[in-house]
C-alpha cells in the first residue's frame, strides 16, 4: 500500500491512485483522539467509541483527504450480503429516513460524483471495487459470513444490473484484514465453505500442530472476482494482517467487539 500523509495514518492503493477522477483511503489507528480499545483514529459511530470522538475523527479525516468529499457514507454493517445504490434519491432523504436504509447494509455502490462511500472494518476484510467504463464504485464489507455467502458475487452483479458493470472493466483492491496465518476457525466454519463449493484445497489449510482449520479471506474474496471477470493484473491485495498489525490497525480478535475500525472510503471527484 502507498501512504497519502507524510505522517501514514492514512493509507492507499496504488492501482486506485493511478485514476485522477477517483479519490480513496484507508485508515489506520494513527492521528486521533479516541481513547482506550478505540485508540486513537476511530471514524465508526457504530463500535461504541464516544460521538464527540467519532466527530472529530472525522473532521481530522476531512482534512486530510486532498479532494473534500460532500459527506461520508457509513453503513451500519450486520455480516450480510446487502448492498444499496446510494443515489439522486436516497441523497433526498431525511438524516432519519437514510439512518434506517443504511441499517444491515454491508456494501455500498455509486455513480454520483461527491459520495464518499465507506465500510468499517477490524480484522474483516474491506473491499474497494471501480467501474472505470461507467464510472461506478463499490465498498463492501467482506467478513466471513459475508464472504462465505458470495458478497463479492452480489455486489459485482448488483453493479452489472444498475450500471452494466463487467469484469474487464473492474479494478478491485482487497485491504487489510486478517491473514489466513492468524484465520483460525472451528469446523463448523470450514463446513459452511465447503457446502458452499468452495475450493478448501486453495483457501484453507489445517495447523498441524493445533488440528484447527485456518481460512485464507483474501484468496477467497479473490477468487469471487476472478469469477466475475475480474483481470488478476486489476486486483491488489494488500497482504497487511490486522491480527498480527494490531498496533497500526484495529483488531477485533485484539481488541474485542468494542474497539475502533478502519474505514475504508472512494469516491468519484466532480
Amino acid at each position: 500500500m502507498i501512504s497519502l500523509t507524510e505522517d501514514k495514518k492514512m493509507l492507499g492503493y496504488g492501482s486506485l491512485g493511478s485514476y485522477s477522477n477517483i479519490s480513496h483511503f484507508v485508515t489506520t489507528r494513527r492521528g486521533g483522539c479516541s481513547k482506550d480499545a478505540y485508540a486513537t483514529f476511530n471514524c465508526s459511530p457504530f463500535t461504541g467509541d464516544e460521538m464527540e470522538h467519532v466527530c472529530r475523527n472525522q473532521e481530522l479525516l476531512f482534512e486530510a483527504m486532498p479532494v473534500k468529499p460532500s459527506e461520508l457514507i457509513i453503513p451500519h454493517q450486520t455480516h450480510g450480503v446487502k448492498n444499496l445504490v446510494i443515489d439522486r434519491a436516497f441523497l433526498a432523504l431525511s438524516e432519519g429516513e437514510r439512518r434506517a436504509r443504511l441499517e444491515g447494509i454491508d456494501a455500498l455502490m455509486t455513480d454520483i460524483p461527491g459520495c464518499c462511500i465507506c465500510i468499517s472494518t477490524a480484522d474483516c476484510i474491506p473491499i474497494l471495487l471501480y467501474d472505470k467504463q461507467h464510472q461506478a464504485i463499490a465498498a463492501v464489507h467482506a467478513g466471513w459470513r459475508g464472504t462465505v455467502n458470495f458478497i463479492i458475487g452480489h455486489t459485482l452483479e448488483r453493479m452489472r444490473a444498475v450500471y452494466g458493470t463487467v469484469g474487464e472493466e473492474v479494478v478491485a483492491c482487497i485491504g487489510p484484514g486478517i491473514s489466513l496465518e492468524s484465520f483460525e476457525v472451528g469446523d463448523e466454519v470450514y463446513e459452511a465453505f465447503r457446502l458452499n463449493g468452495f475450493d478448501m484445497s486453495r483457501i484453507s489449510c489445517r495447523n498441524a500442530n493445533t488440528g484447527k482449520f485456518h481460512i485464507d479471506l483474501w484468496e477467497t474474496n479473490r477468487q469471487q472476482l476472478l469469477d466475475f471477470g475480474v483481470p488478476s493484473s486489476q486486483i491488489e491485495v494488500a497482504g497487511i494482517c490486522t491480527y498480527i498489525h494490531h498496533e497500526e490497525f484495529f483488531s477485533a480478535r485484539r481488541l474485542g467487539i468494542a474497539s475502533g475500525r478502519i474505514l475504508s472510503g472512494i469516491l468519484i471527484i466532480n
